[in-house]
């Protein structure tokens, strides 16, 4: 009998979990991320295909993609703050689905019919595709970005209530599902990609996001449903209204005068009038006061240094993107050996957010953000070191601009691109997802006379990994505890907005000195870089402790830092 109990109990829980907010917030997330990083690595694949093998639409789009959530990060979050939860999840997500399923769509017809477009107006009608593909694709980004700010920095506060054990756990998972699909979804649309065909690619991704779109929706309906808290917001402009009429029935009430109440009532008309006459201009200006509003309360924030300090770490090379890839291939690392430490990156970056968990449980949240920086930054000592070690091809005398200097000096004709290389780009990001190494076979690997340096490169960058994703679940945490409901959306819009400018600021970083051998001092500023932003970050938590401690021990709020009331991360 008791073991009958015992069972029921178990099932019941089990049922209980699969059918909580939190586990529903969970599948969409994944669902959600899956589509993105699909959709990520594919349209960067399309547009290069599109072009003529070359990289110049992809540049493009990434410059269009950075610059608009740059300029436009503080409206979007303007406009989740003003508006209900449920309006904006659901309008996010039925406009980005909705532009990528255009966009392929687009991209089919185009890849279908290129031959055709290309002849008609002199080619301008496929230009005009192009455009359209960029345009649709950035609204498709944005929209991303607005689901991104509503539901992991403002509805998975809610569903955690007031338990920031829960918070921090629920964040963890989230970023764990980052790190899983960060690897797997470009694999599982890579082999289509090979296997197939761009347009059959297309067509997956197309279906995928239709699918997907309508699950994702009736599951916020399921997550608004559950959590009651949702449906309460500060900050939207109706409220605003409602109170701003009351202020005025208030007024009128205490007006006892005839003559005043009617001398008020002239006086609202009148600038009820002027408001009408001056509401075209009003409207226009609207947005520049958002952006403005926006980054003077972000700069007015307790959590600004914090804030900084995460941006700081987006300016550096020492990351598994096309830079760093890139640099591996001029060491003689094939894409086989850099698929595995890929998937060493993300194993690392899981065991950040399990980190994470625990150090937070046993030394506060502000305490877990300093270790973390502290195990980060000892990691990169690896990267600096490789720089100075054997095989590393650091040398500060080879200008990165010989070649153009020396054509327009008069001296010599500019090198000539290789065709071969060029032309085989789609081939190698296939054969890179797929863990071949056909390519590589077919050229000549480049002669390496160490593997020293880029093997200590590479274990610091992965190493680092720990630190880097424990960092930044402190700092997003940071942001979901001390910034005030009203203005979430729009401090997480201006931190994305910064996050992409440090970003924009590494690649121009990289185009000044493009060259392999400069590739060492590009390690050796990022790392200052990263330094630099956890000095912040030590600064920030110096202040606040102190504050903090301050606070505890003086006679008038003596209260016992070790009591059950005080959070967790409060505790000094």
């Amino acid at each position: 009998m008791d073991n009958t109990g015992s069972k029921k109990s178990c099932c019941e829980s089990v049922s209980a979990y699969f059918t909580s907010a939190k586990f529903l917030i969970y599948l969409g997330h994944a669902l959600s991320t899956w589509g993105d990083r699909m959709w990520n690595f594919a349209v960067s694949v399309f547009l290069v295909e599109l072009y003529g093998n070359s990289l110049l639409l992809t540049a493009v789009y990434g410059l269009v993609v950075a610059g608009s959530v740059l300029l436009l990060g503080a409206i979007i979050g303007d406009w989740v703050d003003k508006n209900a939860r449920l309006k904006v999840a659901q309008t996010s997500l039925i406009v980005q689905n909705c532009s990528v399923i255009l966009c392929g769509i687009l991209l089919m017809v185009v890849f279908q019919f290129k031959a055709q477009l290309t002849e008609m107006y002199n080619g301008w009608l496929l230009t005009a595709c192009y455009i359209m593909v960029i345009t649709i694709a950035n609204i498709a980004n944005l929209a991303s970005t607005a689901t991104s700010i509503t539901i992991q920095r403002d509805w998975v506060v809610v569903v955690a209530g007031e338990d920031r054990s829960t918070l921090a756990n629920m964040n963890a998972t989230v970023r764990r599902i980052d790190q899983l699909t960060n690897i797997l979804a470009p694999l599982a649309v890579g082999q289509i990609m090979t296997f197939g065909s761009p347009i059959v690619g297309c067509g997956f991704i197309s279906g995928w996001n239709l699918c997907s779109m309508c699950l994702e929706y009736f599951l916020l309906w399921k997550v608004y449903q559950k959590t009651p808290a949702l449906a309460s917001k500060s900050g939207q402009k109706e409220v605003d209204q409602e109170l701003k009429q009351l202020n005025i029935e208030k007024e009128l009430e205490s007006v006892q005068n005839m003559g005043k109440r009617s001398q008020l009532l002239n006086e609202a008309a009148l600038a009820s009038h002027a408001e009408k006459n001056n509401g075209c201009c009003y409207q226009i200006m609207e947005p520049f006061r958002t952006f403005r509003d926006g980054w003077v309360a972000y700069y007015n924030q307790s959590i600004f240094f914090a804030g900084m300090s995460l941006a700081f770490l987006y300016m550096t090379v020492l990351g598994f993107d096309c830079i760093t890839t890139g640099y591996a291939y001029t060491q003689g690392l094939n894409g086989s050996i850099l698929s595995m430490l890929m998937g060493a990156s993300a194993i690392s970056g899981i065991f950040g957010t399990v980190a994470f968990t625990w150090i937070r449980k046993r030394c506060g949240l502000i305490r877990t953000g300093f270790i973390s920086g502290i195990a980060q930054l000892s990691c990169l000592l690896l990267c600096v070191a490789s720089v100075f070690t054997p095989g590393s091809p650091f040398d500060l005398t080879v200008s990165p601009f010989k070649d153009i200097i020396s054509h327009l000096m008069g001296d010599g004709p500019l090198p000539e691109a290789n065709p071969t290389t060029v032309t085989s780009l789609t081939t190698e990001l296939h054969d890179l997802i797929n863990g071949s190494t056909t390519v590589y076979e077919k050229e000549m690997t480049p002669q390496v006379e160490s593997y020293i340096s880029v093997s200590l490169l590479f274990a610091g960058v992965i190493a680092a990994r720990v630190g880097l994703w424990s960092f930044d679940l402190t700092v997003t945490q940071l942001i979901q505890e001390n910034v005030i409901e009203s203005e979430r959306g729009v401090i997480n819009g201006v931190q994305n907005s910064m996050n992409y400018l440090l970003d924009l600021l590494h690649f121009i970083m990289v185009i000044l000195a493009p060259n392999p051998e400069a590739f060492g001092l590009l390690v050796l500023i990022s790392v200052s870089f990263v330094a630099m932003g956890h000095v912040m970050y030590f600064r920030f938590a110096y202040k606040s402790l102190r504050s903090r401690l301050f606070f505890c021990c003086s006679p008038e709020n003596k209260i016992e830092t070790d009591s059950p009331s005080l959070p967790e991360s409060d505790k000094v």
